[in-house]
């Protein structure tokens, strides 16, 4: 798989490439390493660079540059984070396919977990100025309608009539997922900084 097509493909012409999706034996560890671990690792350098050679502009305060170890630290473990949420929301995606009369299968539900989130990933470069943030998590709204894309492929044999309720589902996960790992993110800084 080309990195680049693929994120072309899906990003352009989501029906299509969906099909293709569907129609490869990509396993699990495959699309991670080919795919999901280069593209996820794009916000957290873009942070990095952002936090610690830009700076932010805080009302009152001025321009505030993070410390190289703080800004390190975030990185690593919003990385860490990202590829967990993917792979959890595969998890999730194939765990709930019965209950939509779906056909359970891992490697398509972490097709759909994974290739969602291309939009996401790739507006990730925005955070290097940190002001442009919210439109990465914009682009996520993007990411949205991929999913919703990928469940009418079907990638996992959904009947027309559950495909919302499934994907709407799916997103609940998603939503609950990020602002988890959000809390423990925060909590870990809050911790630090009383430290």
């Amino acid at each position: 798989m080309d990195l680049v097509q693929r994120a072309q493909g899906i990003l352009l012409k989501p029906k299509d490439e969906w099909l293709k999706i569907k129609a490869e034996t990509t396993t699990v560890s495959e699309l991670f390493t080919s795919y999901a671990m280069i593209l996820a690792a794009i916000p957290p350098v873009a942070q990095f660079i952002g936090y610690v050679v830009i700076g932010q502009r805080i009302p009152f305060v001025g321009l505030y540059r993070w410390g190289l170890g703080r800004a390190l630290g975030n990185a690593v473990l919003s990385y860490v984070f990202a590829l967990a949420t993917v792979y959890v929301v595969g998890f999730i995606i194939n765990a709930l396919a019965p209950n939509f009369s779906s056909v359970k299968n891992l490697p398509n539900a972490m097709k759909l977990s994974v290739y969602s989130m291309t939009p996401s990933w790739l507006a990730g470069i925005l955070y290097i100025i940190p002001g442009l943030g919210i439109l990465a998590l914009l682009a996520g709204l993007y990411g949205l309608f991929l999913m919703y894309e990928g469940f009418r492929t079907p990638m996992m044999e959904t009947p027309k009539d559950k495909v919302l309720g499934y994907m709407v589902i799916s997103i609940i996960a998603v939503i609950a997922l990020m602002l988890v790992f959000t809390l423990i993110l925060g909590g870990i800084y809050a911790v630090r900084l009383r430290a």
